[in-house]
């Protein structure tokens, strides 16, 4: 950190306060943890800090998932609040979805970061289509698929946020929508989703960089940075019921093709990242 100009470092602690003001406001909104945002600014951070290539987006994506946890929380319970969490759904996909953070989280510690990079690409590309397109008449069924069908989107929906960094929101909601769910409801439910996700995903990633720790910076606990934590979480879980009041009086649209814009951006800055250039 030492050879990092002081300028640079004013820069840091600006994007990394605003990635946790736009963090919770879009766990109230959209029912995501924020880790759509959080992933990219972390990864200009750690660069600037000199985190080696090797560990950086896995250092990015479980340090996403800790800061979540508590924005996660507190967007569920302001959205449970309103009676709007279909809890037959979480129970549903609950287990398979923590069996999904399992897999990514051997994923991490075994795999080069470029998957992690091509993951959030992948993901982030399909969620950003979705948001862009807007059609709200697309549907796979008229309600949600059976036991089966179920295990298998829960065990996606977490094996996807635990290689992205994120609550699993955005692709819990997609999902419900297609089947059928009410916008308000998916949200909701998908706010509640994220919280065993992020859990699960955390002490995942915490695990699965142990026995990389030489290679992380000070104050890292496997795969997650301590300073990180604590420098966007507190305003991430601050902001995060303001967002669930918005969700209910700002015009949806606007805000899915603003988020839907930021997504295809932050993927762009990873796939160059993946070229090399």
């Amino acid at each position: 950190m030492a050879g990092v100009p002081l300028g640079e470092l004013a820069w840091i602690a600006v994007a990394v306060m605003a990635a946790g003001v736009v963090t919770g406001l879009l766990a109230g909104l959209f029912g995501v943890g924020g880790g759509a945002v959080i992933v990219p600014v972390l990864f200009e951070v750690f660069r600037l800090l000199g985190v080696p290539d090797e560990v950086r987006m896995q250092l990015c994506v479980g340090t996403s998932l800790a800061i979540i946890v508590p924005t996660t929380v507190r967007s569920y319970q302001a959205h449970r609040a309103r009676g709007l969490v279909v809890p037959a759904v979480v129970q549903s996909w609950a287990i398979p979805a923590v069996a999904g953070v399992a897999a990514g989280s051997v994923t991490a510690a075994f795999a080069p970061a470029q998957v992690l990079e091509l993951a959030f690409v992948v993901i982030a590309g399909v969620i950003a289509a979705k948001l862009l397109a807007g059609r709200e008449t697309w549907v796979l069924g008229r309600s949600l698929p059976g036991p089966v069908g179920m295990t298998g989107y829960g065990f996606i929906v977490g094996l996807a946020s635990s290689l992205m960094g994120i609550s699993g929101g955005s692709l819990a909601t997609m999902t419900m929508t297609l089947y059928g769910v009410p916008i308000h409801n998916a949200v909701a439910t998908s706010a509640g989703l994220g919280v065993p996700i992020t859990i699960a995903g955390t002490l995942g990633y915490v695990i699965a960089g142990l026995s990389h720790q030489a290679l992380l910076p000070p104050l890292s606990i496997g795969f997650v940075s301590v300073i990180g934590v604590v420098m966007i979480a507190p305003i991430s879980s601050w902001i995060a019921p303001l967002g669930a009041r918005l969700a209910h009086a700002l015009p949806r649209r606007g805000l899915e093709i603003g988020f839907g814009l930021f997504l295809i951006a932050a993927s762009l800055r990873f796939a160059a990242n993946l070229i090399g250039v």
